[in-house]
């Protein structure tokens, strides 16, 4: 007996699943990348250009620093906020409530990197 499959149509109406992982990482590139080149983002994180040769040992703190601790959790608000709104139209009270745990556990782990980011500054 062959297994009973929904109809295309059913499948494509199926909201996606909440996933944790893909809103941190669309934060982290929002973060990193957003008004800047990629390329050149990633060069100064590794420390070598796209010819292979290793760039100057100095960067600037302002460079790979720049956002303010206001604006990045603005940008995780926004991101929750558009989120909850979803679950929220769609009457998802378990996903609403998983949005609202990850968003408090993830500005947690914001504010303590900014902490150690502001501490580093100062040095």
């Amino acid at each position: 007996m062959l297994p009973m499959r929904a109809p295309p149509a059913l499948i494509a109406v199926m909201p996606t699943p909440y996933n944790p992982r893909r809103l941190a990482i669309g934060a982290a590139k929002k973060f990193l990348f957003e008004g800047r080149d990629p390329e050149t983002i990633l060069e100064r994180i590794s420390g070598i250009d796209r010819h292979g040769n290793i760039l100057p040992a100095n960067p600037s703190i302002e460079d790979l620093m720049s956002r303010s601790r206001d604006r990045i959790l603005q940008n995780l608000d926004e991101m929750y906020s558009e989120a909850f709104e979803r679950a929220k139209e769609s009457g998802d009270k378990s996903q609403m409530a998983s949005l609202d745990f990850a968003y408090l556990r993830e500005q947690l782990y914001f504010e303590i990197l900014l902490d150690v980011r502001d501490a580093l500054e100062r040095r």
